[in-house]
């Protein structure tokens, strides 16, 4: 699961990977998310560390874009941290966001922390869920994560929003104004 948390986009998501052993295996719950939900923090935690790294190559309007956002990340800390745990509950593809967080260099201890927090519950519902529905292939969910148009589409409209999210003049748009 690990692996799957490394990739930037296209890989099948976890929660999918946890109904899939929770159809097919009978793994105990509770071993069974806290290693999801490890291996999903700790995996789009070094995305973003690699993403940070590539960082410092974006210079002029992007740089700046991209300071100003973790600027208004940072003096709205709290509110961040709850939307993070509300998105980590969801099953929206995560790793744009980490690659963002990344980009703009905010702290990724707490952001990190607040995603485990998110898909440690969302994956105990899921895996409780899986436990009650009938047998599946491994094979054709991963293909059809891959490779379903709703899938595919999601995937594309995250990278869309990266780069999107680089783009905007956040100081402007957040009252910070222009340095």
């Amino acid at each position: 699961m690990l692996g799957v948390n490394l990739m930037p986009a296209f890989g099948p998501p976890t929660w999918s990977v946890i109904v899939l052993y929770g159809l097919s295996f009978n793994l105990a719950l509770v071993p069974m998310v806290l290693t999801a939900a490890l291996a999903a923090a700790l995996g789009r935690f070094l995305l973003a560390l690699g993403f940070r790294l590539l960082g410092g190559r974006i210079k002029g309007k992007t740089r700046r874009n991209l300071d100003a956002a973790k600027a208004a990340l940072e003096r709205h800390r709290r509110g961040g941290i709850i939307a993070l745990g509300l998105f980590a509950l969801s099953p929206l593809p995560s790793a744009q966001l980490f690659e963002a967080a990344g980009l703009a260099r905010v702290p990724l201890l707490p952001f990190t922390a607040a995603f485990f927090v998110g898909r440690t519950i969302s994956y105990t519902i899921y895996g409780a869920t899986a436990k009650g529905i009938g047998e599946s292939s491994l094979g054709d969910s991963f293909r059809h994560a891959l490779t379903s148009p709703l899938g595919i589409g999601l995937q594309l409209l995250t990278i869309v929003l990266l780069v999107a999210f680089t783009q905007v003049d956040w100081a402007k748009r957040l009252g910070g104004g222009r340095r």
